[in-house]
């Protein structure tokens, strides 16, 4: 559903503008709201909400008596925020999310599917170097053959 990569900025006020080619993938797929929370390699996730009640339903699928999982999901879902875009297409990032993944101004906009991921971009970059690598390396690990 959403796929590449958009550089954009945080306004004065805080606020983030999807990118139009996201917002057509929102409206053809009948997207009015979603779900941001902490995601990994400290970056937000930013899930339409109806792909963040299937992850909410995988999660709390989840044994409460594993501390483990009492300590992601307590982590996963304290951060996660309700969002629903203005007329001008932009959304409000929790501050407390801002600092989680250190997002000031620049950002970066990556489409991982069935989520956008929202990325400091000097963090993005140091993530892509590093990464960049290893990508055939963990292809072939991951991905069976043929």
């Amino acid at each position: 559903m959403f796929y590449g990569e958009h550089e954009h900025t945080i306004d004065r006020k805080g606020r983030l503008i999807i990118p139009s080619r996201f917002r057509e993938v929102m409206k053809e797929h009948y997207v009015e709201r979603f779900v941001i929370t902490r995601g990994l390699d400290r970056c937000l996730f930013l899930f339409p909400e109806d792909e963040w009640r299937a992850q909410e339903n995988r999660f709390r699928a989840l044994s409460f008596t594993k501390q483990e999982a009492r300590r992601f999901n307590r982590f996963y879902f304290s951060g996660a925020a309700e969002l629903t875009c203005d007329r001008q297409g932009r959304v409000l990032i929790p501050q407390y999310l801002k600092e989680f993944a250190g997002i000031k101004r620049d950002v970066m906009l990556v489409g991982v599917s069935n989520r956008l991921e929202i990325w400091d971009k000097e963090e993005w970059k140091k993530f892509y170097e590093q990464f960049k690598q290893n990508y055939e390396e963990i292809a072939e690990r991951l991905l069976p053959e043929g």
